[in-house]
């Protein structure tokens, strides 16, 4: 069986899962993450615990059986805690702005980017050049995070782009300048 698969979530208090047909809701307050339930996989709900059980054997199932519990487990920890990605901003004159439902980026470029910010994510935005995304889907928290990375990554040379916190660099020696040993002045 399963390790992540046969593991129990144990459920916080305030957050309420359900299974309604072929999928298990998790909810707290107004945020709701609904994962679908595949074929051949139980999950029970009892005081407190979320548990998953599967029909078969099959190396399907089994790698369904963890993946199922994983992505509960990411939905009930998402709806009580939430998930957050740090970016920084390098380079200068490079900074972001937060204006209503819109992240403007200057990154560079002859013109201002605006990036639309989906459902469910919130972005704050400190001195102007460390962004912090949040929400309850984690897999939304970090698809956004690497959209906004992918609008302009790091380079190799001087560092500048958009970095996640954790991340590290490994810039790459510049073009060797002029030393005078290997130019052609006496020949």
């Amino acid at each position: 069986m399963s390790r992540i698969g046969r593991a129990p979530i144990t459920v916080p208090g305030g957050v309420s899962v359900k299974v309604q047909g072929q999928s298990v809701v998790v909810e707290k307050g107004k945020a709701s993450i609904a994962n679908p339930l595949p074929p051949g996989i139980a999950c029970s709900v009892g005081a407190g615990v979320v548990s998953f059980t599967r029909a078969g054997d099959t190396r399907q199932l089994r790698a369904l059986h963890g993946l199922t519990r994983a992505l509960v487990a990411n939905a009930v920890k998402g709806v009580h805690e939430g998930f957050t990605r740090e970016l920084d901003i390098v380079g200068i004159g490079y900074k972001a702005q937060v204006q209503g439902r819109v992240l403007q980026l200057a990154l560079g470029y002859s013109h201002p980017i605006d990036f639309p910010l989906p459902e469910g994510i919130e972005i704050k935005v400190d001195k102007q050049t460390h962004l912090v995304v949040s929400g309850a889907d984690r897999q939304k928290v970090g698809q956004v995070a690497a959209e906004i990375r992918g609008l302009r990554p790091p380079e190799p040379y001087k560092g500048k782009g958009i970095k996640y916190v954790d991340e590290v660099i490994k810039k790459k020696a510049g073009k060797a300048g002029k030393t005078g040993a290997g130019t052609a002045a006496g020949a």
